[in-house]
């Protein structure tokens, strides 16, 4: 199969998924993820999956565009979404919802591990390579702890330690 093929079918099965994302409910937790600008490769499919291990009540998607959504594993189909074009339309949203939102930083914030976080409570996550929009700078920033040689991680797995912590400081009862 050539190139060209393969990325129309991999577009055809996100424009499917997406519309199934339609009936979506929302997850059992009061936590929101807003990807701010991520690249839409497969961090962002993984980050749906594990939304939806972790509850998580909707990701708001910011300027991004079409990816794989085979690494997610039937997650895009369970998690809820809002596929936004600007920061500022999710930072309203949040607002009139109660939510409090925080910026996560490869370093510089508050640790994650110490910081009680509200219940209704908003993780932004920015790109890959170019970091969060200007628009979050007001917002509390938040680092995960890290005590390694390398002192940075992978989005995807700083979304899955964030929403961890999340839980574990808000378990959801069934």
């Amino acid at each position: 199969m050539s190139r060209k093929h393969s990325r129309m079918d991999a577009h055809a099965r996100f424009e499917r998924e997406r519309r199934r994302n339609l009936l979506a409910a929302p997850g059992p937790s009061e936590l929101i993820l807003v990807l701010d600008h991520l690249k839409p490769g497969f961090n962002v499919a993984k980050i749906f999956r594990s939304a939806q291990a972790f509850g998580v009540r909707e990701i708001h998607l910011i300027a991004i565009g079409a990816f794989d959504p085979a690494p997610a594993k039937g997650a895009l189909r369970a998690v809820q979404a809002r596929w936004l074009d600007g920061l500022g339309d999710s930072l309203s949203l949040l607002r009139k919802g109660g939510y409090r939102a925080f910026r996560m930083l490869a370093e510089g914030g508050a640790a994650l591990q110490t910081t009680a976080l509200p219940r209704r409570c908003a993780l932004v996550l920015g790109h890959e390579e170019f970091g969060l929009s200007a628009e979050t700078q007001s917002l509390p920033a938040l680092t995960i702890a890290q005590h390694g040689a390398v002192q940075s991680l992978n989005v995807s797995v700083a979304a899955s330690i964030a929403m961890y912590e999340y839980i574990r400081q808000h378990p959801i009862m069934r």
